[in-house]
């Protein structure tokens, strides 16, 4: 097969033997996967795969169909279409995943539309409802909402009946989000700064905050949340510390949780795939929410997709296809 290899910190699309599927494990045949911050991580060194994964191929997350099972797998045919999330090797033609951590694709969803809703709509969901509890009704704050989780958290947001606003650092992300539904956006220069507190008070008291990037961000949403809000830190791409006003957090008797998805425990994994397909998978395969697809390249240019996502002009997904 061919993969996606992670060579000196750069890309190269190399040979690999095809993995062969063991125990429980089914063999994949990628026809898309998406590439997220996770991955740019990993091409630079700060973000190493998990045990058992591949250390050098990188991809979190695929669509395809069943090309093998493995001796004890059960629950699926080959020639099936299913999506995953997995620890890594998504960026390859081939990947092993465990039975249980497989998820059926509908007949309504093309291979690019699958390959780029588990990662986005798994963490946002997850954040949101499960962890969070997010209700109808409620103020929700997104930051980084022109992102892949971003876009898919605005549109859960709605599906569900909750108001979704939103910070990012350009007018013209805001503009993207406010098409799929956000009510209100501001754009923030510097979380840390008092103009950042007044511009994002100015969008509601959030009852839920959806925080995609970390730092100085955490301290702003603590200033600004409604009393007994629930916070979720996702990503740290504004840093991984910040002065936290303890004080705002006492007095609101706020919740802050932080989250991951790739270290979780397999049965956590498991579980995280079985609530996917039975509570986001009809919300796709209906059209009530969907990826947001910003660009389509081939496994070969792999690199190029890279940049794209670094470059942070991207709204939503970049895809590779093989």
């Amino acid at each position: 097969m061919q993969a996606v290899v992670i060579e000196d910190g750069q890309l190269a699309l190399r040979e690999r033997p095809d993995p062969e599927p063991r125990g429980r494990e089914v063999l994949v045949r990628v026809r898309a996967t998406s590439v997220n911050r996770a991955d740019l991580l990993q091409r630079a060194g700060r973000y190493p795969a998990p045990t058992g994964a591949p250390a050098d191929v990188p991809g979190l997350e695929v669509a395809g169909e069943v090309a093998a099972l493995g001796p004890t797998a059960t629950g699926w045919e080959v020639g099936q279409r299913v999506m995953a999330l997995v620890p890594g090797g998504g960026h390859a033609e081939l990947v092993c995943v465990e039975d249980d951590q497989l998820v059926d694709v509908p007949d309504s969803l093309d291979d690019v539309t699958a390959g780029a809703s588990m990662e986005v709509f798994a963490t946002a969901w997850d954040a949101l409802v499960w962890q969070a509890g997010m209700r109808a009704g409620e103020t929700v704050l997104v930051h980084a909402v022109g992102s892949g989780v971003g876009t898919a958290a605005v549109q859960l947001c709605r599906a569900v009946g909750a108001r979704p606003v939103g910070t990012s650092r350009t007018p013209e992300k805001l503009d993207r989000a406010a098409e799929l539904g956000m009510v209100a956006g501001t754009v923030v220069a510097d979380p840390a700064g008092r103009a950042a507190q007044d511009a994002v008070r100015a969008l509601g008291e959030p009852d839920v905050v959806l925080d995609l990037v970390g730092g100085d961000y955490l301290s702003l949403d603590a200033r600004v949340a409604a009393p007994q809000a629930r916070i979720v830190l996702v990503g740290l791409l504004a840093g991984g510390s910040t002065d936290l006003p303890l004080g705002a957090v006492l007095a609101k008797r706020l919740v802050v949780r932080g989250t991951v998805l790739r270290s979780r425990a397999h049965h956590e994994k498991a579980a995280v795939a079985r609530g996917f397909a039975r509570e986001v998978v009809p919300l796709l395969a209906d059209g009530r929410v969907a990826p947001v697809v910003e660009q389509v390249l081939p496994l070969a240019r792999a690199a190029d997709a890279y940049d794209l996502v670094g470059g942070n002009t991207t709204v939503g997904k970049v895809v590779l296809t093989t």
